[in-house]
């Protein structure tokens, strides 16, 4: 269900933003199939719908898993009804779980290991998720007054995502991600508050199916907002702070998303862009665009 989605030893280049991201190799955030048990592929469920075109409850093997772990219709996802395997992305939980947390013993051979392997890849994705973000933060000059809380809250999910089975089954992750929600807040508000202009706040909006084309959103608030299916074409979305924003299928030809907050690739993944639309550094464009 994963896709790798870098090339081993891909440099990381700073964008003109100023941020480059992850900020350190050693936090692995992006997915590595090829060191991952399948685990997204096994312990997440999915229901019948324009991304799956079938029902797999959760712990219960994709019928499109191969015995080598790897999905046998990879590069035919999209054409075969899965498309929503295709905008998936574990923050590399995938391979942490496999390698770091059942050291490298999968599933199929001890399958006694099966239960609580699919319970923890769901909190180490939030995990990783969270390090992804705190990770870009701490590239932000513009934030650097709050550095030092940020990579504090940094160093203890990154300690949390090294501990057992049994620790991370009991992580209390809502009260984690509240508590780095509230300075990931405070790093929007310092980058945002050097764009000049007036700033529009969309946090939460729906704006699905929105007319936006050309819009100027440069420094906007767009935090969680549902963009499914928005005309974004040739938008100004320089610096606006993107987390949560739920791009399904909008349109993003010739938009601008340089140095754009915590864009994930997932989040491109899932939308339609073109040749013009362009991305800060570290993010790929698509191959479906």
């Amino acid at each position: 269900m994963g896709v790798l989605s870098r090339a081993p030893g891909e440099a990381r280049r700073p964008s003109s933003g100023g941020s480059t991201y992850p900020v350190s190799e050693n936090l692995d955030l992006l997915s590595d199939c090829a060191n991952c048990f399948g685990l997204c592929c096994v312990a997440l469920p999915f229901a019948r719908s324009a991304d799956f075109a079938v029902t797999k409850a959760a712990g219960t093997p994709c019928k499109n898993l191969r015995t080598d772990f790897r999905c046998g219709i990879h590069t035919g996802l999209r054409e075969q009804g899965f498309s929503g395997c295709t905008v998936f992305e574990c923050f590399g939980a995938g391979q942490k779980v496999s390698q770091v947390t059942f050291g490298g013993h999968s599933w199929r051979e001890a399958p006694e290991t099966a239960g609580a392997m699919f319970e923890v890849f769901p909190v180490m994705r939030q995990l990783h998720e969270l390090l992804r973000y705190l990770s870009e933060a701490l590239t932000l000059r513009a934030a650097k007054s709050v550095h030092g809380p940020l990579r504090a809250a940094l160093e203890r999910v990154d300690a949390l995502t090294r501990g057992s089975a049994a620790e991370l089954a009991a992580a209390d992750v809502p009260t984690v991600r509240q508590e780095i929600n509230e300075l990931l807040l405070r790093t929007s508000e310092l980058v945002r508050a050097g764009v000049p202009g007036r700033k529009r706040n969309h946090r939460g909006a729906d704006l699905m199916g929105a007319r936006l084309a050309g819009a100027d959103l440069r420094g906007a608030n767009l935090r969680g907002a549902y963009l499914i299916a928005a005309d974004l074409t040739g938008a100004d979305l320089r610096h606006a702070d993107l987390i949560g924003v739920d791009f399904r299928d909008a349109r993003l030809g010739g938009a601008d998303l340089t140095g754009a907050l915590f864009l994930t690739q997932s989040q491109l993944n899932a939308a339609r862009g073109d040749a013009g639309t362009r991305l800060p550094s570290g993010l790929q464009r698509p191959g479906h665009w």
